[in-house]
């Protein structure tokens, strides 16, 4: 079931400022398996499941938007200028198929750069378009596409696919609260928005739910591939658990509750130092007064392009420990 529930994340159109059709997603599974749910300003999904009378509020939150491009300018021969939304990388975007929210395809192309170094302004969009008279019946500025679709198994265990980052947190939040009844601990679940340009809706979000607890779902990067061996994470070997990235530093609280959580709930677990990146835990912790705050977090091989890599059995590890910490008492 969490498969399935990772597939129909994966598959909805939901670039950064464009989260709608994600959100609709989660409402239809949750439909009448949760006490609440309500949109708000910003675009996030707020959902809860109410605890016992003398439970603490926790807070999960886990991004719905994709990375993407936006359309900046239209050419007379019918190609598209773009621009990135959130971190795109050249390197992993170059001839990669792309689509829009009104389902026109496209390639990502870059222009040859004649010895100056090549950047995202050289990049254009090729949606088979015979002038700009005909692209503009296609599509407009402002207009954004994000990698195609493309989920598919990775021998026994591996899944690959666009949106990875974080609609696999997304799946892992749904079923979470799918699957509780009658918790110890009040679950509120935000589906939040604008992540990948500043963590700005589960910032909005937080100031609104005021929890006791906070706790960000997120993938992390991995040190598993040739060459690449920080951070000390491999895929299938349990959730991380962060220590710190570059956004905050885990409250003990909540760092240490989880580490609980793995124990009690018998599945591996790792632990987790990042040297760059950040998550909706920083808007969390920095929120009012300040909130103890942490991230549980899915090792994903190549974060941010076209064929993010994550471990079914990490997933299910991360699922485990959620279900032991909505009952532990803080």
């Amino acid at each position: 079931m969490l498969f399935d529930t990772l597939k129909t994340m994966l598959a909805a159109f939901g670039p950064t400022g464009q989260e709608g059709k994600v959100a609709e997603e989660v409402k239809a599974l949750l439909q009448d398996k949760v006490d609440g749910m309500k949109m708000d300003v910003m675009g996030n999904l707020i959902v809860e499941k109410k605890g016992r009378e003398n439970g603490k509020t926790i807070m999960f939150s886990a991004h719905m938007d994709h990375i993407g491009l936006v359309v900046t300018d239209i050419e007379e021969t019918g190609y598209l200028r773009v621009t990135n939304v959130g971190g795109i990388s050249l390197e992993m975007t170059k001839t990669r198929h792309v689509v829009f929210g009104n389902g026109v395809e496209g390639v990502v192309v870059c222009q040859p750069t004649k010895g100056e170094t090549a950047g995202l302004q050289h990049l254009f969009v090729d949606i088979g378009a015979e002038d700009k008279a005909d692209a503009l019946s296609k599509v407009n500025l402002g207009d954004v596409c994000v990698y195609a679709p493309d989920c598919f198994r990775l021998g026994e265990h591996r899944v690959a696919s666009p949106a990875m980052d974080d609609r696999c947190a997304c799946a892992l939040l749904a079923e979470l609260l799918m699957q509780i009844e009658n918790p110890v601990n009040t679950v509120v679940g935000v589906f939040s928005t604008q992540e990948e340009v500043g963590l700005r809706g589960a910032n909005t979000a937080a100031y609104q739910v005021a929890p006791d607890l906070g706790v960000a779902l997120d993938v992390t990067a991995w040190g598993d591939t040739p060459e690449t061996k920080l951070p000390a994470v491999k895929l299938g070997a349990g959730a991380a658990i962060k220590f710190m990235d570059r956004s905050h530093i885990a409250t003990p609280v909540v760092r240490d509750g989880l580490i609980a959580a793995a124990e009690k709930a018998n599945v591996p677990y790792q632990r987790e130092v990042l040297p760059f990146g950040g998550t909706d835990g920083a808007a969390i912790q920095h929120s009012r007064g300040g909130v103890p705050a942490g991230t549980l977090s899915i090792p994903c091989r190549y974060v941010h392009s076209a064929c993010e890599v994550i471990d079914m059995r990490d997933m299910e590890s991360a699922l485990a420990i959620l279900k032991e910490f909505v009952n532990a008492k803080f």
